[in-house]
């Protein structure tokens, strides 16, 4: 499997994944400049052993809620695409058909839609998810699961490079069954956010809880990393899973249900689920996910009217949110955000033919 991961082509490929969107940034272009000899150079350390991460860089994010994103150099990004393009069809395979994150041709509006078909069969969900759930991975439960996964020696060494690299998380002091005094401050926990391989082992680390609940407690069931929902006719079967699940995580994940976001509801009245209000016969957007884009909206209209902000960025990101309104029942809000708050700033959006919207200048008197 190693080959595989370090081939000039699929660092190559991987340099490709790792920039999209990036490209404009400093440390991508000084990487692209010198392309060829970058990619090589990295093939020769980890072909070598020498390969070792570099440090991160940590800043903090205040929505939808307070954060501290990690930012690894650029160069260990392009690892970690490499290491994703190859193991990832090993861990496909292991995953159940209900969890959504992190999969080719699954992703939240596909969780979305099937979050609909099981609000219209059944009468009650359990709602949950994980409290502090990236900086609580701990790093032996997770490097033993990847051990059941894969045996190759030298992929094992650069994932748990990769893991031992993580740079230190917010500290969460929770105590399970057997620890002492210390056990909580003596175990590595917490993958940095930010990181592709984070994304992708953290949606791995609960694949034992998705078979738990599909295999032992054999209930309907979906998972968005550690958001996820269950499904019953029966509101006193769906408080006996939440206790079973608490004691599987606490026993085999050194995990915990967030006691505020666990709540079973009728089914009737519609769930929040991966930003959208869920109901069985439509869908709605989350008022503080409408609040946040028009929030941004208006400060990214500011920097374009100042010619700090060139147009195809200002439709990039105009076009990647509308895509995701136009999942949900959204028109005539759409049409507000696109005519009202445009118009305040001097300028039209008009539909491209491949459905893309365009700004335009509105023209003068």
């Amino acid at each position: 499997m190693f080959p595989q991961i370090s081939s000039f082509p699929n660092l190559l490929d991987a340099f490709a994944g790792a920039c999209q969107g990036k490209r404009d940034k400093p440390n991508v272009a000084t990487f692209e400049a010198n392309l060829e000899n970058e990619v090589f150079q990295l093939k020769i350390e980890l072909d070598s052993g020498a390969y070792r991460p570099g440090p991160y860089k940590a800043f903090q994010i205040y929505e939808p809620k307070e954060r501290t994103i990690s930012a690894a150099p650029f160069r260990d990004r392009v690892v970690h695409h490499a290491l994703c393009n190859v193991i990832e069809p090993v861990f496909e395979k292991t995953f159940i058909h209900d969890t959504y994150a992190n999969r080719l041709g699954k992703g939240s509006h596909r969780g979305i839609h099937r979050c609909q078909q099981y609000l219209k069969n059944y009468r009650h969900a359990l709602k949950t998810d994980i409290r502090k759930y990236f900086p609580s991975i701990d790093h032996v439960i997770l490097k033993q699961l990847i051990r059941q996964k894969i045996d190759c020696p030298r992929t094992l060494w650069l994932i748990e490079l990769i893991i031992d690299g993580s740079n230190p998380q917010e500290e969460i002091a929770e105590y399970f069954a057997g620890d002492d005094l210390f056990t909580p401050h003596e175990r590595r926990r917490g993958l940095p956010m930010g990181n592709l391989t984070s994304q992708f082992f953290a949606n791995f680390y609960l694949s034992p809880l998705d078979h738990f609940v599909k295999e032992t407690l054999r209930l309907p069931y979906l998972r968005y990393v550690d958001d996820f929902v269950l499904f019953s006719n029966d509101k006193a079967e769906l408080e006996t899973a939440r206790q079973r699940i608490e004691s599987f995580l606490g026993e085999h994940l050194r995990l915990r249900l967030h006691p505020k976001k666990t709540h079973i509801i009728p089914c009737e009245k519609g769930i929040t689920f991966l930003g959208q209000r869920i109901f069985r016969t439509h869908r709605l957007l989350c008022k503080a996910n409408v609040r946040r884009f028009y929030k941004r909206l208006r400060k990214r209209l500011a920097l374009f009217r100042a010619g700090k902000l060139h147009p195809d960025k200002l439709e990039a990101q105009l076009n990647s949110w509308l895509g995701h309104a136009k999942q949900a029942d959204t028109f005539r809000l759409r049409r507000k955000i696109l005519h009202q708050l445009f118009f305040e700033y001097g300028l039209n959006v008009v539909e491209a033919p491949n459905g893309a919207w365009k700004v335009l200048e509105r023209p003068r008197k």
